[in-house]
């Protein structure tokens, strides 16, 4: 079967070692994880997982369920990139001088609508937000001028194109449940 690339969002408390638990379960099926980031979500005391990994459709499902069965994770599924909005961030650390000394440098980072948030007599830093092919592409197109010092990319973060966050209703189900004794 052909791998795609997947992004898995996991609900989970902020409980520590959880963590942990998630990415074992990608360990122990041999799939690697491509991008991880961990931040509060909309709903208060429930933290949100960022995943991406390639893997085909029958291996990212069973992923996702030995995911949902930790005790401390409140919901898990995987999407894919038409089912979210997805954005990343790079950073760029420029050799001030090679900058100075290439004006087509500054058109570069202005037609990928980056952003120059510091200059010094070292180094021009440099922002930019977007879909990972674009920071991508700006980075080698940067990097062909020999200029850059440093480069990285931050994890994927995501929201689904559904117009409430999946896991809301999940967690009012559960509270109802608890309130009728059923919990």
């Amino acid at each position: 079967m052909e791998k795609k690339l997947y992004t898995l969002l996991v609900y989970s408390e902020n409980i520590a070692g959880i963590l942990n638990q998630i990415t074992a379960v990608f360990t122990r099926r041999q799939v690697n994880i491509e991008s991880l980031n961990v931040s509060a979500s909309s709903i208060e005391g429930i933290h949100k997982y960022t995943i991406t990994a390639w893997s085909d459709p029958d291996q990212i499902e069973k992923i996702t369920k030995q995911i949902e069965k930790k005790i401390d994770v409140v919901k898990a599924k995987y999407y894919t990139d038409d089912q979210l909005f997805i954005r990343e961030a790079g950073l760029y650390k420029l050799s001030t001088q090679v900058v100075l000394e290439n004006p087509e440098i500054s058109r570069i980072i202005r037609r990928y609508e980056a952003w120059i948030t510091e200059v010094n007599p070292t180094y021009v830093a440099v922002m930019k937000s977007g879909m990972t092919k674009h920071i991508v592409s700006l980075y080698e197109e940067l990097n062909a001028f020999g200029c850059v010092l440093q480069y990285t990319r931050s994890g994927r973060i995501a929201i689904t194109r559904s117009t409430e966050e999946e896991v809301s209703a999940f967690l009012e189900e559960r509270e109802k449940n608890i309130e009728n004794g059923k919990g």
